[in-house]
C-alpha cells in the first residue's frame, strides 16, 4: 500500500528530518516494501514548490537521503509508492505538482479513459500515466473554475469520480506553503490526524514520530517549542491524541494550524471496488500488510 504523510507547522518554518537509511523504522526499510517510488515535498523561503522525488525505493536513493536531512519548510508531503497504474518512471512519481500546489495519492481509480474525457485540455496538466496525476488536474481545474477554492475543488472533483468510475480509495493530501487539505474516502484505507500541541503529548518534547509498523519515521528539533499538524495513513507515535478521520472526511489546516473538518462526501461511490475487483497488480498495490 502507498504511504501517505503530510505535515503542517504554518506559519514557522521548521527543518524535519525524514529518516531514510539508518533507522530500524524508517522510510528507507519500508521502502523495501512499498519499493516503486521516493517522494518528497515541501516549499522553499519564497513560497516556491520543491520536489524530490525518484522511480526507486527510498534505499536506493541516497541523494534524497541527503535532501531529508537538510530541508526546512512550513508543510511537508512525503509517499512512498507501490505502483498500481503506470510505469515505474520519474513522472509517475508522487507528489505532483500544478499550479503551485502539491498532491499525492493512495488508492485506484478505474475507467481513465472517461476521466480523459472529461478533463478534455486540462489533460494538458497530466504528464504521466497514472490516475492520480489524473485525479490532481481534476482537482486543479475544479478549483480553477471555482475562484481558487481549494476545498471546494477537491469535493468536486472527488464527487464527479465517486459517481461516475469505479473507485478503490480517493485517500489523497494536498499542500500549499502554509495551508495543507486532506481527504479519507471511503473507508477503505485509514487516515490519521494528530494536532499536535508545543511540546507533544509531554509538552517538554521535539517530535520524533515512527510508524507503528516500521513504515516511516520522522524526527523535528524545532517542535520541541512550536505547535503542528501532522496527517499519515498510520498512528506514528503513542500519543493518545491521534484520531482516525471519518470515511467522507476533507480536513483543512489553514495557515495558522487552525483546523476544520466536514463530512464532504457522505455516500459510498457508486461503483465502489473490492480488491477482488482489482487488475493484480492493482490489488497487490493496495495490500495493508
Amino acid at each position: 500500500m502507498c504511504r501517505l504523510f503530510g505535515m503542517s507547522g504554518s506559519p514557522r518554518r521548521t527543518h524535519a528530518t525524514f529518516w531514510l537509511l539508518d533507522a530500524p523504522d524508517s522510510l528507507s526499510e519500508q521502502s523495501r516494501r512499498d519499493p516503486d517510488g521516493t517522494g518528497l515535498g515541501y516549499f522553499d523561503a519564497n513560497g516556491a514548490p520543491r520536489v524530490h522525488k525518484a522511480p526507486v525505493a527510498a534505499y536506493e536513493d541516497r541523494c534524497f537521503a541527503a535532501e531529508a536531512r537538510q530541508i526546512a519548510s512550513t508543510t511537508f508531503l512525503a509517499h512512498l509508492r507501490f505502483a498500481s497504474t503506470g510505469g515505474l518512471e520519474h513522472r509517475n512519481t508522487h507528489p505532483f505538482e500544478q499550479d503551485g500546489r502539491l498532491f499525492a495519492h493512495n488508492g485506484v481509480i478505474e475507467n481513465l479513459d472517461e476521466l480523459d474525457t472529461e478533463l478534455g485540455p486540462d489533460l494538458s496538466l497530466v504528464h504521466g500515466d497514472t490516475d492520480s496525476e489524473r485525479f490532481f488536474a481534476l482537482i486543479t481545474r475544479e478549483i480553477r473554475a471555482h475562484g481558487g477554492d481549494v476545498a471546494d475543488g477537491i469535493v468536486r472533483a472527488a464527487r464527479w469520480i465517486a459517481d461516475r468510475l469505479p473507485v478503490y480509495s480517493l485517500n489523497m493530501i494536498v499542500t500549499t506553503s502554509d495551508e495543507l487539505w486532506a481527504l479519507r474516502y471511503p473507508e477503505t484505507h485509514g487516515l490519521y490526524v494528530l494536532e499536535r500541541r508545543r511540546g507533544g503529548y509531554h509538552g517538554d518534547r521535539q517530535l520524533d514520530h515512527s510508524g507503528t509498523a516500521g513504515h516511516l519515521r520522522v524526527h523535528c528539533h524545532d517542535l520541541a517549542d512550536a505547535p503542528a499538524v501532522v496527517v499519515a495513513s498510520e498512528r506514528m507515535d503513542d500519543n493518545p491524541a491521534w484520531r482516525l478521520m471519518e470515511a467522507g472526511e476533507l480536513l483543512h489546516v489553514g495557515p495558522d494550524l487552525g483546523v476544520t473538518r466536514t463530512i464532504a462526501l457522505p455516500h459510498e461511490p457508486r461503483h465502489r471496488l473490492d480488491l477482488t475487483d482489482l487488475r493484480p497488480e492493482a490489488a497487490a498495490s493496495q495490500q495493508t500488510a
